[in-house]
């Protein structure tokens, strides 16, 4: 970004001060260009109905992304250094039992949204295994109907 003008209101109660007081955030020409060159395909209408819930939207971000950039299968550790959890930065979650069984929940909703979401839990419970499909489906094109 090449500037930002946040203000913070820590209460709902808090009127808003004046327009001058509204966050801003201004993105460079650069950022623009990388993620319009490198986007990936996610389903808006998936986005607007997980935006309530920011745990499960994370996942079926970071999903859309890794499984829309696997070569094929794929093993990735839920906890350690590398693994999803610190991927996600969801450290408030103590306990791997937890995390595990909130992991296959959000991935219950995930599936709802996206069918063939092709993750699922490995059967020790230490991976989280995917593999290359894309969160959105591909269009056909009748013939003779331009795209």
């Amino acid at each position: 970004m090449s500037e930002a003008q946040i203000w913070n209101t820590r209460s709902a109660e808090q009127r808003v001060l004046s327009s001058e007081f509204e966050n801003v955030i201004v993105l460079t020409d650069d950022f623009y260009r990388e993620v319009t060159e490198h986007a990936i395909p996610n389903d808006l209408d998936s986005v607007k109905v997980l935006a309530s819930a920011p745990a499960v939207l994370d996942v079926y971000m970071w999903l859309s992304y890794r499984c829309f950039k696997a070569k094929g299968p794929e093993a990735i550790p839920i906890f350690g250094r590398l693994g999803l959890v610190a991927q996600l930065g969801s450290v408030e979650y103590s306990r791997p039992r937890r995390f595990r069984s909130m992991l296959e929940q959000w991935l219950g909703v995930i599936r709802v949204m996206w069918p063939a979401c092709p993750a699922r839990v490995s059967s020790d419970r230490q991976r989280l295994l995917i593999d290359h499909a894309p969160a959105v489906a591909s269009v056909q094109i009748a013939p003779g109907i331009p795209k």
